[in-house]
């Protein structure tokens, strides 16, 4: 478990996947990611992050608000599984729609980070997302993270021409101390 002033970050609990589901999988949330998602990959996606916390210690964390210990999406570390991030660390956040532009992406995933570098010994972490989602490639500048324009690539769950196909790379590379 993570704490930080306002957020918790933890495991995923059998209760989690339809919570999260019911909070997250919206057409704002879901926009650069597909669309509204059916409940079976949704389902899949919470059995996968459980066991991926349970073999490997870390996953795209639950992220809950401290004050009223509402769940409000995830944030966290996991292997990639595709393109040039495959097998690389990857960081990665979902957050409902009416936890968006509170700072609660910034604080969970620069907590992620440095839990990474804590934890483990990658000399690099990883993200991708759509030239579209502006959000999500701001916050990966904000974190510090360089665009790696050699890495971008076509997602493999789109067809080339799709909208969703473009991804592009961001990197941030072990702090030396």
């Amino acid at each position: 478990m993570i704490e930080t002033a306002r957020l918790i970050l933890r495991g995923w609990g059998d209760a989690d996947g339809e919570t999260f589901a019911r909070v997250t999988n919206s057409p704002a949330v879901m926009m650069h990611l597909g669309g509204v998602a059916p409940a079976e990959r949704l389902a899949r996606l919470a059995a996968e992050q459980q066991a991926l916390q349970a073999r490997d210690g870390h996953c795209f964390w639950i992220v809950e608000r401290k004050a009223d210990r509402a769940l409000l999406g995830f944030c966290g570390l996991e292997k990639g599984d595709v393109g040039p991030i495959a097998g690389e660390i990857e960081i990665g956040w979902r957050l409902r729609e009416d936890a968006w532009g509170q700072g609660y992406a910034k604080e969970a995933a620069f907590a992620s980070l440095a839990w990474g570098w804590a934890h483990l010994d990658a000399p690099r972490i990883m993200a991708i997302t759509t030239p579209a989602n502006r959000a999500s490639w701001g916050l990966m500048e904000r974190l510090g993270m360089t665009r790696r324009h050699d890495l971008d690539f076509g997602h493999p769950a789109f067809a080339r021409d799709h909208p969703l196909s473009a991804h592009i790379t961001y990197v941030a590379d072990r702090p030396v101390h």
